[in-house]
């Protein structure tokens, strides 16, 4: 059986990232954490890139501190819909591309059950607080780069 891994994002500190369905023997490694910037901004995202982690999300807390979001990693590209039972806080929704490119961007109330597709195929998705993206800038057709565990960089 073939092992494979890929490298995603323009930086990535010597560390490998092998999604969930590819093997991560080759680089033993399951990134907890993510920087992702786009021009001057810059969030910090714990990483889900599991069934199990992604249905849970942001559920049953009752922040987010300014800058911090979190990052769902899924296998491959394909249409996306997020919704919020059980999340307290308002949240933007960034889905991004398989090249870190912005494809939609959506605002989403607390404690419903609306959905909220992605215009285009996603293989991410970034959740921070509702109206980060707009407050800083942040369009459709953004460009992020990604560092998955950058050193000293850890969520508590």
């Amino acid at each position: 059986m073939k092992t494979i891994a890929i490298m995603l994002g323009a930086v990535c500190w010597g560390v490998l990232y092998a999604p969930p369905t590819l093997s991560r023997t080759a680089v033993n490694v399951r990134p907890d954490v993510a920087v992702i910037t786009f021009g001057a901004e810059t969030v910090v995202a714990e990483v889900v890139d599991t069934p199990a982690e992604r249905s849970v999300g942001l559920q049953f807390r009752d922040n987010l501190p300014d800058g911090t979001g979190m990052l769902f990693v899924f296998q491959s590209q394909a249409p996306r819909s997020f919704w919020m039972k059980d999340t307290y806080i308002a949240l933007d929704i960034a889905y991004l591309d398989v090249n870190f490119r912005i494809v939609d961007i959506k605002q989403m109330e607390p404690q419903t059950e609306e959905l909220h597709p992605s215009a285009r195929p996603a293989m991410f998705a970034l959740e921070v607080r509702k109206g980060w993206f707009a407050e800083k800038g942040i369009i459709v057709g953004a460009q992020a780069e990604v560092v998955f565990d950058p050193p000293g960089v850890r969520i508590n």
